[in-house]
């Protein structure tokens, strides 16, 4: 969990919001990207991932242009080839393969139905 001082004061990150046009669209993808099964379809908004920040996905009455460049959203996953699979099943367009960086992690990166930037990253398990 995210955490700060500001002042004399504890902050943390509460929730990430994506915003758009589409909550059912933007929110389907993202429980079948996380396997979560509920049975919530508000066209408003909708909570995705509730363990330590929340991920949700709003709608606020405005019209989104879906040009989202001055933000990326990161996950840790455990087996990054097994979601790649799972994204190119899902028809994300991919924005970089899984590739390990020199500080030892596998990145890939990819673009959910409005065109944010996601990456997904998994640590190599020292054997």
């Amino acid at each position: 969990m995210a955490m700060g001082t500001i002042g004399k004061r504890m902050v943390k990150i509460g929730e990430v919001s994506l915003l758009t046009n589409d909550v059912r669209k933007l929110a389907t993808f993202y429980k079948q990207l996380f396997d979560i099964d509920d049975e919530n379809n508000d066209e408003t908004h909708q909570f995705i991932l509730t363990e330590g920040t929340t991920l949700t996905i709003y709608n606020d009455g405005t019209v989104k242009n879906n040009q989202n460049q001055n933000i990326c959203l990161a996950f840790t996953v455990d087996d990054i080839d097994k979601e790649y699979e799972k994204i190119l099943a899902l028809g994300a367009r991919i924005h970089e393969p899984p590739k390990k960086r020199p500080w030892g992690a596998v990145n890939m990166s990819f673009y959910d139905p409005d065109n944010n930037l996601i990456y997904f990253r998994s640590f190599v398990k020292d054997s």
